[in-house]
Protein backbone atom coordinates (compact mmCIF):
# COMPACT_ATOMS: atom_id res chain seq x y z
CA UNK A 1 0.00 0.00 0.00
CA UNK A 2 1.21 3.44 -0.82
CA UNK A 3 1.30 6.46 1.31
CA UNK A 4 -0.49 9.15 -1.03
CA UNK A 5 1.70 12.67 -1.92
CA UNK A 6 -0.12 14.42 1.11
CA UNK A 7 0.28 11.69 3.24
CA UNK A 8 3.94 11.87 3.06
CA UNK A 9 4.18 15.36 3.06
CA UNK A 10 2.30 15.91 6.46
CA UNK A 11 4.78 13.03 7.97
CA UNK A 12 7.80 14.97 6.87
CA UNK A 13 5.75 18.55 8.43
CA UNK A 14 5.51 16.67 11.66
CA UNK A 15 8.92 15.16 11.56
CA UNK A 16 10.24 19.03 11.17
CA UNK A 17 8.13 20.18 13.68
CA UNK A 18 9.22 17.74 16.22
CA UNK A 19 13.25 18.78 15.61
CA UNK A 20 11.63 22.32 15.87
CA UNK A 21 10.07 21.31 19.32
CA UNK A 22 13.61 19.47 20.82
CA UNK A 23 15.77 22.13 19.64
CA UNK A 24 13.45 24.61 21.64
CA UNK A 25 13.51 22.15 24.42
CA UNK A 26 17.41 21.49 24.54
CA UNK A 27 17.53 25.60 24.45
CA UNK A 28 15.43 26.24 27.31
CA UNK A 29 17.03 23.68 28.99
CA UNK A 30 20.52 25.53 28.73
CA UNK A 31 18.68 28.61 29.51
CA UNK A 32 17.28 27.29 32.93
CA UNK A 33 20.66 26.48 33.94
CA UNK A 34 21.11 27.59 37.53
CA UNK A 35 24.82 28.87 36.47
CA UNK A 36 23.13 30.52 33.00
CA UNK A 37 20.50 32.21 35.42
CA UNK A 38 23.21 33.13 37.81
CA UNK A 39 25.29 34.80 34.72
CA UNK A 40 22.67 36.81 33.60
CA UNK A 41 21.69 37.91 36.92
CA UNK A 42 24.85 39.18 37.63
CA UNK A 43 25.19 40.79 34.37
CA UNK A 44 21.91 42.93 34.63
CA UNK A 45 23.39 43.87 37.94
CA UNK A 46 26.57 44.95 36.57
CA UNK A 47 24.87 47.12 33.94
CA UNK A 48 22.67 48.82 36.91
CA UNK A 49 25.01 49.38 38.62
CA UNK A 50 27.03 51.25 36.31
CA UNK A 51 23.94 52.89 35.26
CA UNK A 52 23.35 54.17 38.88
CA UNK A 53 27.00 55.22 39.04
CA UNK A 54 26.70 57.33 35.98
CA UNK A 55 23.56 58.91 36.80
CA UNK A 56 25.28 59.96 40.25
CA UNK A 57 28.19 61.62 38.59
CA UNK A 58 25.89 63.42 36.13
CA UNK A 59 23.93 64.44 39.48
CA UNK A 60 27.07 65.40 40.77
CA UNK A 61 28.32 67.73 38.23
CA UNK A 62 24.93 69.45 37.39
CA UNK A 63 24.61 70.33 41.13
CA UNK A 64 27.66 69.86 43.36
CA UNK A 65 26.29 72.44 45.89
CA UNK A 66 23.33 70.35 46.32
CA UNK A 67 25.11 67.10 46.96
CA UNK A 68 27.90 68.95 48.85
CA UNK A 69 24.80 69.94 51.39
CA UNK A 70 23.42 66.79 51.50
CA UNK A 71 26.98 64.72 51.90
CA UNK A 72 27.42 67.61 55.00
CA UNK A 73 24.07 66.27 56.19
CA UNK A 74 24.56 63.03 55.95
CA UNK A 75 28.31 63.09 57.63
CA UNK A 76 26.69 65.28 60.70
CA UNK A 77 24.01 62.65 61.13
CA UNK A 78 26.94 60.10 61.14
CA UNK A 79 29.09 62.19 63.83
CA UNK A 80 26.11 63.71 66.12
CA UNK A 81 27.59 62.14 69.07
CA UNK A 82 31.22 63.83 68.70
CA UNK A 83 29.76 67.13 67.19
CA UNK A 84 27.43 66.76 70.28
CA UNK A 85 30.13 66.03 72.68
CA UNK A 86 32.36 68.49 71.29
CA UNK A 87 29.73 71.47 71.94
CA UNK A 88 29.39 70.57 75.32
CA UNK A 89 32.79 70.90 76.36
CA UNK A 90 33.18 74.28 74.50
CA UNK A 91 30.16 75.30 76.42
CA UNK A 92 31.46 73.84 79.72
CA UNK A 93 34.77 75.83 78.85
CA UNK A 94 33.39 78.84 77.84
CA UNK A 95 30.97 79.31 80.95
CA UNK A 96 33.11 77.81 83.79
CA UNK A 97 34.50 79.90 86.29
CA UNK A 98 38.19 78.40 87.12
CA UNK A 99 38.27 79.28 90.62
CA UNK A 100 35.17 77.48 91.85
CA UNK A 101 35.66 74.72 89.74
CA UNK A 102 38.84 71.95 90.36
CA UNK A 103 38.89 69.99 87.15
CA UNK A 104 38.05 66.08 87.98
CA UNK A 105 40.00 63.29 86.59
CA UNK A 106 37.85 61.14 83.79
CA UNK A 107 37.92 57.62 85.72
CA UNK A 108 37.81 58.88 89.20
CA UNK A 109 34.23 58.20 91.16
CA UNK A 110 32.81 60.87 92.71
CA UNK A 111 32.55 58.88 96.52
CA UNK A 112 34.30 55.80 97.10
CA UNK A 113 32.24 52.71 97.02
CA UNK A 114 30.39 51.28 100.31
CA UNK A 115 32.40 48.50 102.37
CA UNK A 116 30.40 45.41 102.80
CA UNK A 117 29.03 45.22 106.39
CA UNK A 118 31.02 42.27 108.29
CA UNK A 119 28.60 39.24 109.51
CA UNK A 120 28.24 38.79 112.80
CA UNK A 121 28.53 35.32 113.64
CA UNK A 122 27.31 33.25 117.25
CA UNK A 123 30.00 32.77 119.58
CA UNK A 124 31.28 29.52 119.80
CA UNK A 125 29.53 27.16 122.54
CA UNK A 126 31.87 26.50 125.57
CA UNK A 127 31.14 23.23 127.36
CA UNK A 128 29.65 23.23 131.13
CA UNK A 129 31.71 22.47 133.62
CA UNK A 130 29.49 19.90 136.12
CA UNK A 131 29.75 19.83 139.66
CA UNK A 132 30.76 16.49 139.95
CA UNK A 133 34.11 16.92 137.45
CA UNK A 134 35.54 19.76 139.97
Amino acid sequence: MRETPQVTAARIEVERRRAELIDTARELQLRLQPKTLASEAWEKAKMKGADLAEDAVDAVTSRPVAVGGVAAAVAMFLAREPIKDAAVKIYDAMTSNKETKSPRPALTRSKPPARPKPVKRPAPRRARKTENAQ
